[in-house]
């Protein structure tokens, strides 16, 4: 199978003005990628358009609404999946839903299975219930969204439908910094599958802030690209034949647990 580029959108976010956001990730990701054929996936943050947010009754969007048709735009625009979470209404019930738009268009979902309690998530949107394995170009991809990253049953790689790379889109506040790096790392590690994260920076409406740290690491756990808490866009491209081998090496997926979530 062939190599596989992944592009990293960290970015701060405007409260609740999603064409503001829409506008400025626009640029961002022109003065990045000139063009098409540069990437294969581009991984924007968790609510990108609004930031963190309870207040779906104002800031919900349509399933088929203007964020929506957006990615399609730029999914079109560089030929490659453009992914990240968004707040959806659909049937009267609000969703922490992961888009995942394709260049020709069409597109899959993932709703948000774990919800931040903490912030009263739980109490407004729905969660989800459906594992999302996307292939895409020859690789398999696992995305999810930011509090599923403290839940390894979930996150788990299996043999009956394994992946490749593991990604997680987040607003994951500066102050758990510590455990956001150490949980991707042990997500890499146990998996024995590339890992990435993309995290938000800047405060937002209610003043929580955020440090970015969005990156990149391999099978080992190992980084091979960090953000800090700038504004980026980090392209990369994995390799296919070190994570076979390593995987050869060290089989430990067949070993794993095997049992349904409940």
């Amino acid at each position: 199978m062939s190599d596989f580029t992944v592009s990293l959108v960290q970015t701060s976010l405007h409260w609740h003005d999603p064409a503001a956001n829409r506008l400025a990730l626009a640029e961002q990701l022109a003065a990045a990628l000139a063009g098409p054929g540069l990437t294969d996936l581009i991984v924007l943050p968790e609510m990108f358009t609004t930031g963190f947010s309870m207040e779906a009754a104002t800031q919900a969007e349509p399933s088929e609404g203007p964020t929506l048709a957006w990615l399609r735009e730029q999914a079109a625009r560089y030929d490659a999946v453009v992914t990240g979470s968004v707040l959806l209404k659909e049937n009267d019930l609000y969703y922490n839903r992961l888009l995942w738009v394709r260049p020709d268009g069409s597109h899959s979902a993932y709703n948000k299975r774990h919800l931040f309690r903490l912030a009263g998530e739980h109490r407004v949107y729905t969660a989800g219930t459906e594992r999302l394995v996307e292939e895409w170009r020859g690789w398999r991809i696992r995305p999810l969204v930011c509090y599923d990253l403290r839940f390894p049953v979930w996150s788990r790689n299996t043999r009956h439908q394994p992946y490749d790379l593991l990604l997680y889109v987040a607003n994951w506040p500066q102050a758990r910094a510590q455990a956001w790096k150490v949980l991707l790392q042990a997500r890499a590690i146990e998996n024995v599958a590339y890992t990435l994260g993309v995290n938000r920076i800047g405060t937002d409406g209610l003043g929580h802030e955020y440090s970015g740290d969005s990156a990149l690491l391999d099978m080992r756990g190992e980084y091979l690209t960090q953000a800090g808490a700038m504004p980026t866009v980090l392209t990369r491209r994995l390799h296919r034949q070190p994570l076979d081998e390593f995987r050869q090496q060290l089989p430990a997926l067949l070993d794993a647990d095997e049992f349904e979530l409940r």
